[in-house]
C-alpha cells in the first residue's frame, strides 16, 4: 500500500477504473473505491483491501462521504452525461481537483460550460476527457503546435488494430446518439455542427509501418472538444481505421480481455496528429497498447502534476492547456512512443 495521497477513484470497479486503481497504486498513491454499486465495490475491495465509499450520483450527502479526505477525485463512471455533473459539483464541495476520463462529446462540452466560471473562480483544478480519447490528442496536436499561436486545421487519426469496446463504451455510444437524436457531429467553422449525412470514407497516411489505411473521415470523438478549448484552430477533424470502425459498431463484438501480465488487450494504437497552417504541417505520433489500459497513467499522471503543482492554469481545462504537452507526453514514455515532426 502506498503512502501518498489519497485519491478517489469513482467508477472503480468498471474496466477503466481498474486500471486506474492500478496505476494509483503503482505510482504510490492510496486509492480510494468509489462508485454507485456497493456489491461490486465489495467485490474489487476483496481482491485489493482498499476501503469503498459507495455513493449514487443523485445522493450529494453520500458523495460528499466519498471524497471526504481525498486529495482529488478521478471519475470513471459513464455515461458521463449522467455522472460528471454530480461528482463535478462535489469535487468542488470539497475543494478538490476533479479530473474524468469521458470520451462524450456533449458530456464534455457541458463540463466546459457549467463549471467554468465557478472553478476559475475558486482556483480550483477540473480535467474532463484525461484519457485516451480527447487528452491525448489534445496533447498531441499541442506539442505539435510547438511555437504557433494560430493553425489553420488539427487532423487526429486513430490507427487502432482493433476495437473491443466494453459495456461502458457502449452505454456512452448509446446516450451520445440519443443526446444527438442519431445524427453524427463535427467540428467545423469554429463551432460543433450536427449533420444527418454519412461520414465519408477516405485513406490516411499513417506512418509506417501501418501505411495508408481506409478510414472513417468525421469519426468525430472528445477532441473536437478538448483541443479547441484553448487553441486558436478552426478545423478540428478525427478519422478512425475502417476495421476498428465495424468492431465498434458490430453488436457482436466481444469485450476486451486480458494478453499480459498487466491485463492489457492485444490491441495495438497509432494515433497520428497533423496540424495545417497554410502549407505548412507539424505532426505528432504516439504508438502504444490498449486504448483503456493507456488511459489510467494518463489520468494518473495528470493527478500527480495538479497535486504537485504542475499546471499551468486553473478553472476548466483540456489536457494541452492544464500541462507542459511535450513534457507531459515524455513521462508517458513506459506506455507510448512519442514522434514530434516539423
Amino acid at each position: 500500500m502506498g503512502s501518498g495521497p489519497t485519491v478517489a477513484v469513482y467508477g472503480a470497479y468498471g474496466h477503466t477504473g481498474r486500471f486506474v486503481v492500478a496505476e494509483l497504486l503503482d505510482r504510490g498513491f492510496v486509492p480510494l473505491l468509489s462508485g454507485r454499486d456497493a456489491e461490486k465495490l465489495e467485490a474489487l475491495a476483496a481482491e485489493s483491501g482498499l476501503d469503498t465509499r459507495p455513493a449514487a450520483v443523485d445522493d450529494p450527502a453520500a458523495l460528499d462521504r466519498a471524497l471526504a479526505g481525498a486529495a482529488a477525485v478521478v471519475n470513471c463512471a459513464g455515461p458521463f452525461a449522467t455522472t460528471a455533473a454530480p461528482v463535478a459539483e462535489a469535487a468542488l464541495r470539497a475543494g478538490i481537483p476533479y479530473v474524468d476520463v469521458a470520451a462524450e462529446i456533449e458530456a464534455n462540452a457541458d463540463t466546459f460550460a457549467h463549471f467554468a466560471d465557478r472553478a476559475r473562480a475558486r482556483g480550483a483544478v477540473v480535467v474532463p476527457a484525461m484519457a485516451f480519447f480527447g487528452g491525448l490528442g489534445d496533447l498531441l496536436a499541442t506539442a505539435a503546435m510547438g511555437d504557433w499561436t494560430a493553425a489553420d486545421e488539427v487532423h487526429v487519426a486513430y490507427g487502432l488494430s482493433s476495437w473491443h469496446p466494453t459495456a461502458g463504451t457502449r452505454t456512452a455510444g448509446a446516450v451520445s446518439r440519443q443526446r444527438r437524436d442519431g445524427r453524427r457531429v463535427r467540428f467545423a467553422d469554429g463551432r460543433l455542427e450536427y449533420r444527418d449525412d454519412n461520414p465519408p470514407t477516405l485513406e490516411w497516411p499513417f506512418p509506417e509501418p501501418l501505411g495508408t489505411r481506409s478510414v472513417i473521415g468525421e469519426f468525430t470523438m472528445a477532441d473536437v472538444v478538448t483541443v479547441p478549448s484553448h487553441l486558436s484552430v478552426p478545423e478540428v477533424r478525427c478519422y478512425m481505421t475502417v476495421e476498428a470502425a465495424r468492431d465498434l459498431s458490430a453488436p457482436d463484438t466481444p469485450a476486451p480481455t486480458g494478453a499480459d501480465e498487466r491485463g492489457r488487450s492485444a490491441q495495438t494504437f497509432l494515433v497520428d496528429v497533423v496540424v495545417r497552417s497554410g502549407d505548412t504541417e507539424r505532426r505528432a505520433v504516439a504508438r502504444g497498447r490498449d486504448i483503456y489500459a493507456v488511459t489510467a497513467p494518463l489520468a494518473v499522471e495528470a493527478v500527480d502534476r495538479i497535486l504537485t503543482g504542475r499546471t499551468r492554469t486553473v478553472g476548466v481545462a483540456s489536457a494541452g492547456e492544464i500541462f507542459d504537452a511535450p513534457d507531459f507526453l515524455r513521462a508517458l514514455s513506459a506506455h507510448l512512443t512519442l514522434e514530434l515532426h516539423a
